[in-house]
C-alpha cells in the first residue's frame, strides 16, 4: 500500500544505491548494434554543484535515460578535469594557513600534495550528479590526469610538435601578475570601472613647438610605447607619417606610421602604440615593423628597460610617477573621467596584464580549417542554428592558441632543452636523452621544461581519450565519435571548437553530430546569478528542500531553445506538488485495485472513456519522443505534465469514478486501462524524473521485469480512436464552458442550476444523453431540458452549433456580483495605469535590464487580457 504522500529524502538515495548496485548505467548492457554515447564537461575536480552543472547535467541525463528505455547501448562517459590554476590555488591556500608556500615545498613534494588533497577532498561535485539522479557510467569514471589521459596528452604533444603544429614563441599573453601564469580569455573576467583618460603631448622631432597627442587609460605603459599611429585618410597627419615623435621620459624617437587601426573619430585620432603590452598594439607594430619592449616584469613591477627612476616600481606607482612628469615637462593636455572595462583574474582578482613571454602555441589557424568545414558539410550541427554563426566567427579569425602555463599542478610538457637551448619533444625522458644523443653525438644534460599545459588542452582530447585512446580499444570503435553534447556558449571556442579540431586530426572524424548549446539559468528577476550580488541559489538546497525530481522538471521545462532559464524556487515547489498529483494518481487506481490483467490488449477497449484515453496516451508519447529528438527539452517535459495533470488526472480519472463505483465489463475495462495508462505515464515521465516515477513503478504491480530505468520505452501500433477522442473533446468542452460561466458569475461551487440545450445535432444531443451522468456530475447540473423557451435571468454560450442556457437567477446575488466586479475592475485598471507610466518612462526602459523591461510588458499584458475579462462578465451580468 502506498505512503499517504510521497518523501523524495526517504527514496532518492534508496533507489539511486539499487540502480548502482544493478549496474544499470552500465554501458554493454543492451544487446544492441545501435550506441548512443555522451561525454559529460567534465567539471574541475574542486568544484561544486551550480545551477549550471544541474541544468547541464539533469538535460544529458534526460536524453540517455530516454535512450537506454529504447533500447540502445548507452554510455554516458563521466569524469572530473583537474583544473589547473583552481587547484594549485586550492592547496596553495591550505599551505598558506601553515605559512607554508609551494616554493618551500619543492615542485615534486607540492605535487605530491596536490594529489593527497584529490584523494581526500576532491571530486566532491560527483557526489552531488549521483544526488541530482545522473545516471553515468561511474564504473567508467576518468580524470583529465590519470595515467591513461596523460598518455594521450602526451602523444598529441609531441606528434602536433613534429607535424610543426605547436611551436614555441614570444607573443603576448593574458598574464597574471599573482599566480605568474599565462591564463585563458574564460579565466579573465571584465569589469567596468571609473577610470580616467590622460592626454598626453609627444613632440615632433625637429619641429619645434609641435606635437602629437595621444590618449591612454594606462599611462605607465608609455615607457615601453614604439610608435604612433594614425589613419592613413587622416588629413591632419598626412605630413607627419614617415616622421618621428620623442617620447617624453625616456627620449626614444619612435615612427608615426599609418595603420587604419587608429580611428580618426575617436579623441585625436592618434594612438600611442607600446607592442608589449596591448593585443592590438602587438599586431599594428607586428605590421609596422616596430620595435617591441617589453618593460615588465612577471610581478607586473617595471624592468630595466626604462629609465633607472622607474626600474622595480610597481605598475600602478609607476602611474602616477608617470603622469606627475609628464605634467611637470608641460606635456599634459587633459585628463577626462572615462568609464571602461579592465580585465581582472576571475581566481587572483588581480589586473591582468598583456605581457611578451616565451610561451608554447599551437597551430590553431590550420587545426582549424577541416574543423569548420565539418560544420559547413553538416557533418557536425549546432542546435540551436544560430550559435553556428558564433563558431564560424571563431574559427574563421582564430589566433595562435597559447598552450603553456606556468603553474606546477598539470600536465608538464615533454620537451627538454639541450645545452644550446636546442628543444628534444618526446614522450618520455628516455626517448628526449637518445634524440639528445644522436644530435650531439655524445651524451649530454637537458633540463625539462618547466611549465604545463593548459586545462583545455587535455580536454580537448576528452571525446577519444576517456574511450582509451591511443590504444586501440573495443570502446574506441564501439562508442566513438559520441552522439550530442551538452553545454553552455560560453565554451564553444574554448572547448567545443577544440575537441573538433583534435577529434578530426587525429580520429580522422567528428567528436560528435550534434552540439546542444544551452541558455544561462538567471535568477528570477532575470540577472545572471553571482556570490557579489547575493543571488546565488544552490541546487542541492533545492533538492533538499523540494526534491531531485522537482528540481529536474524545473529546468527540464524552462529549458527552451534560445531563452534563458528563470530560476523560480515557487515553480519548483510546484512540481514537487507535480509529483505529489502523480502520487494520488496512483494511491487512487490502487484504492480501485486497478491492475492490469494479463493479456490486456489496450487498443480493444470498449469503453468511450477508454478508448479516449488510449488515444491520448499514443499522442502524448509522440509529443514526448519529437521533442527530445529534436532537444525541445521544454516541449517535450509540457506534453508530459499537461497529459498527467490535465488529461489523465483532472479529465480520466473523473469520468472514470463512475464505472469505476458499478459493476460488470466496464468497471474490469476501466481497472485495467487506468492502470495502463499509469504505466505508460511513469515509463514517459521517467527520463524528467526519475524518483518518484520508479518508486511508483515498483510499488503499483505486484511483480514487474525490470527496473523502470530498464524498461522498454512505450511503441504503439495504432495511431488510436478519434472518434472517441472527438466525442470525449465535446463532452470536455460543454463541461468547461458551464464551468467557465459558474466561475465568471461566482455562482457558489455547491449550488446546482439547470441546463437546457437548445439546438444542435441528433449526434450532439445523443452525446448529451450517452455522457449525461459525468456532465451533471462534473459540471453540477441537476436537470436538462431540450429546445426549450429561455428563462429571464439566463446566460448563454455557443457549443459546437449548439446554444447552451444557463438560468441563474436565484444562483447569483446580482447586486453583490456588479460590485464585486466593480470593486476589481478599478483596482486592476489602478494597476495597468502604474504599469503603463513605468514603461512609459524612457529612463526607466533604457536603464534597466531587458528581462526586467520584458517581465514589467509581460504583467502588463497579462493585466489587460484580465481587465478584458472582468469586463466582459459585467457586460453579460448586465444581460440577467
Amino acid at each position: 500500500m502506498l505512503d499517504k504522500s510521497y518523501r523524495p529524502d526517504a527514496v532518492e538515495r534508496k533507489l539511486y544505491s539499487r540502480w548502482m548496485e544493478q549496474g544499470a548505467f552500465a554501458c554493454g548492457r543492451a544487446r544492441s548494434n545501435s550506441t548512443y554515447t555522451i561525454v559529460i564537461p567534465p567539471p574541475n575536480v574542486t568544484g561544486n554543484l551550480h545551477m549550471g552543472h544541474a541544468l547541464n547535467n539533469t538535460l544529458q541525463d534526460v536524453l540517455v535515460r530516454f535512450e537506454r528505455m529504447r533500447g540502445k547501448d548507452v554510455l554516458w562517459q563521466p569524469g572530473t578535469d583537474h583544473a589547473g590554476i583552481a587547484t594549485q590555488m586550492v592547496v596553495e591556500r591550505q599551505l598558506a594557513e601553515q605559512n607554508i608556500t609551494r616554493h618551500d615545498l619543492g615542485r615534486e613534494k607540492f605535487i605530491e600534495r596536490v594529489w593527497d588533497w584529490k584523494a581526500e577532498s576532491g571530486g566532491q561535485i560527483i557526489e552531488q550528479l549521483k544526488r541530482l539522479g545522473a545516471s553515468c557510467d561511474w564504473e567508467r569514471e576518468r580524470f583529465t590526469m590519470d595515467e591513461g589521459l596523460s598518455a594521450a596528452v602526451r602523444k598529441v604533444f609531441v606528434q602536433l610538435y613534429k607535424e610543426g603544429l605547436i611551436y614555441r614563441d614570444k607573443r603576448l599573453v593574458n598574464w597574471d601578475p599573482k599566480f605568474h601564469t599565462a591564463i585563458s580569455d574564460l579565466e579573465v573576467e571584465q569589469r567596468e570601472v571609473e577610470g580616467h583618460m590622460w592626454h598626453f603631448r609627444y613632440p615632433i622631432e625637429g619641429e619645434e613647438g609641435r606635437f602629437i597627442t595621444v590618449a591612454t587609460t594606462r599611462p605607465e605603459t608609455m615607457l615601453g610605447d614604439t610608435g604612433v599611429a594614425v589613419h592613413p585618410d587622416d588629413e591632419r597627419y598626412q605630413d607627419l607619417i614617415g616622421k618621428f615623435a620623442v617620447l617624453p621620459i625616456v627620449g626614444r624617437r619612435i615612427p608615426i606610421v599609418a595603420d587604419a587601426y587608429a580611428d580618426p573619430e575617436q579623441g585625436s585620432g592618434a594612438v600611442k602604440i607600446t607592442p608589449a603590452h596591448d593585443f592590438n598594439d602587438f599586431e599594428v607594430g607586428r605590421r609596422a615593423g616596430l620595435e617591441v619592449i617589453n618593460i615588465m616584469d612577471e610581478n607586473a613591477h617595471l624592468n630595466d628597460a626604462v629609465p633607472a627612476a622607474y626600474r622595480g616600481l610597481e605598475r600602478f606607482e609607476a602611474r602616477k610617477k608617470v603622469v606627475a612628469e609628464i605634467e611637470a615637462l608641460g606635456l599634459l593636455e587633459k585628463i577626462e573621467p572615462h568609464p571602461h572595462t579592465v580585465p581582472y583574474g576571475d581566481r587572483s582578482g588581480v589586473v591582468i596584464e598583456p605581457l611578451l613571454t616565451d610561451q608554447w602555441f599551437a597551430d590553431a589557424a590550420t587545426l582549424a580549417q577541416p574543423a569548420i568545414r565539418a560544420v559547413e558539410s553538416g557533418k557536425t550541427k549546432f542546435v540551436p542554428e544560430k550559435w553556428t554563426n558564433t563558431y564560424y566567427e571563431w574559427m574563421r579569425n582564430i589566433q595562435p592558441w597559447c598552450i603553456s602555463r606556468q603553474l606546477w599542478w598539470g600536465h608538464r610538457i615533454p620537451a627538454w632543452f639541450g645545452p644550446d637551448g636546442k628543444i628534444f619533444v618526446e614522450e618520455t625522458e628516455e626517448e628526449a636523452y637518445a634524440a639528445a644523443e644522436a644530435h650531439y653525438g655524445k651524451k649530454v644534460e637537458l633540463t625539462r621544461e618547466t611549465d604545463v599545459l593548459d586545462t583545455w588542452f587535455s580536454s580537448a582530447l576528452w571525446p577519444f581519450s576517456t574511450l582509451g585512446w591511443p590504444e586501440e580499444t573495443p570502446e574506441l570503435k564501439r562508442y566513438y565519435p559520441t552522439d550530442v553534447l551538452v553545454t553552455g556558449f560560453d565554451i564553444i571556442f574554448f572547448w567545443v571548437a577544440r575537441m573538433m579540431m583534435m577529434g578530426l586530426h587525429f580520429m580522422k572524424d567528428v567528436p560528435f553530430h550534434t552540439v546542444y548549446i544551452h541558455a544561462l539559468v538567471r535568477d528570477e528577476h532575470g540577472a545572471k546569478m553571482s556570490k557579489s550580488k547575493g543571488n546565488v541559489v544552490d541546487p542541492l538546497d533545492l533538492m533538499d528542500k523540494y526534491g531531485a525530481d522537482a528540481l529536474r522538471f524545473f529546468l527540464s521545462t524552462s529549458a527552451a531553445q534560445g531563452r534563458d532559464v528563470r530560476l523560480s524556487e515557487q515553480r519548483v515547489e510546484g512540481y514537487r506538488n507535480f509529483a505529489t498529483k502523480l502520487w494520488n494518481a496512483a494511491r487512487f487506481c490502487e484504492m480501485h485495485e486497478a491492475r492490469i490483467p494479463e493479456g490486456f490488449d489496450p487498443f480493444t477497449v470498449e469503453e468511450t472513456i477508454n478508448r479516449w484515453i488510449v488515444a491520448e496516451t499514443i499522442k502524448c508519447e509522440q509529443a514526448v519522443r519529437e521533442g527530445l529528438e529534436g532537444y525541445r527539452f521544454n516541449d517535450a517535459s509540457n506534453a508530459i505534465y499537461s497529459f498527467i495533470w490535465n488529461v489523465y488526472c483532472d479529465w480520466y480519472l473523473e469520468f472514470a469514478k463512475l464505472p469505476l463505483q458499478q459493476d460488470g465489463a466496464a468497471k474490469a475495462e476501466t481497472r485495467a486501462t487506468a492502470a495502463w495508462v499509469l504505466d505508460q505515464i511513469l515509463k514517459m515521465l521517467h527520463p524528467f524524473m526519475p524518483f518518484v516515477t520508479e518508486e511508483l513503478w515498483g510499488s503499483v504491480a505486484a511483480t514487474r521485469a525490470s527496473d523502470l530505468i530498464l524498461a522498454q520505452w512505450p511503441v504503439y501500433p495504432t495511431a488510436g480512436n478519434a472518434a472517441a477522442v472527438q466525442e470525449m473533446d465535446w463532452v470536455q468542452e460543454l463541461i468547461s464552458g458551464i464551468r467557465g460561466v459558474r466561475s465568471e458569475m461566482n455562482v457558489p461551487a455547491g449550488a446546482k442550476i439547470p441546463l437546457l440545450f437548445n439546438g444542435g445535432s441528433e449526434a450532439d444531443k445523443a452525446r448529451l444523453e450517452t455522457h449525461w451522468d459525468i456532465i451533471a456530475r462534473l459540471a453540477r447540473i441537476e436537470s436538462k431540458t431540450l429546445d426549450a423557451e429561455v428563462p429571464k435571468g439566463s446566460l448563454q454560450f455557443v457549443h459546437r452549433g449548439a446554444t447552451v442556457v444557463l438560468p441563474l437567477a436565484g444562483a447569483v446575488d446580482l447586486e453583490a456580483e456588479k460590485a464585486r466586479l466593480a470593486k476589481e475592475t478599478t483596482k486592476l485598471s489602478g494597476y495597468i495605469t502604474g504599469l503603463q507610466k513605468k514603461l512609459g518612462n524612457e529612463k526607466f526602459v533604457a536603464n534597466a535590464p531587458g528581462d526586467v523591461v520584458a517581465g514589467e510588458r509581460e504583467k502588463l499584458a497579462a493585466a489587460e487580457t484580465e481587465l478584458a475579462r472582468l469586463n466582459e462578465a459585467t457586460a453579460r451580468l448586465g444581460e440577467l
